[in-house]
């Protein structure tokens, strides 16, 4: 599953640096799949969406810092937890009940950003 961040979220970015993926952004960002990982050019997304890697995306929420559901590995692969709830003062990094991949499939998604 990813990490999501509840409207709790007081705005601080302490999460933000500490994303191995860059799949974190500031409330009214637009984010970019080759922004922190090896992505260029022309890529096809695992889902199988053909975009280009540094087109800009549309923010995922307008007011508070937000997570990119496609590049959100749970920091598999690089730590042993989700590094934006370890240093969430407001434990506002949560589970996102909507989005549920096993650790075969989150390594996956590492592997596809980090060549």
């Amino acid at each position: 599953m990813a990490i999501i961040i509840t409207d709790e979220c007081i705005n601080c970015g302490a999460c933000e640096p500490e994303c191995p993926n860059n799949a974190i952004y500031e409330g009214g960002a637009e984010w970019r799949y080759s922004d922190g990982t090896s992505l260029t050019g022309m890529i096809t997304t695992l889902d199988g969406e053909e975009t280009m890697s540094d087109d800009s995306k549309e923010p995922v929420d307008m007011d508070v810092y937000y997570i990119v559901v496609d590049k959100c590995t749970e920091c598999v692969g690089f730590h042993d937890e989700p590094q934006c709830a370890a240093v969430c003062p407001v434990d506002c990094c949560v589970d996102d009940p909507d989005y549920r991949e096993s650790e075969d499939e989150l390594i996956a998604k590492k592997d596809f950003m980090h060549l």
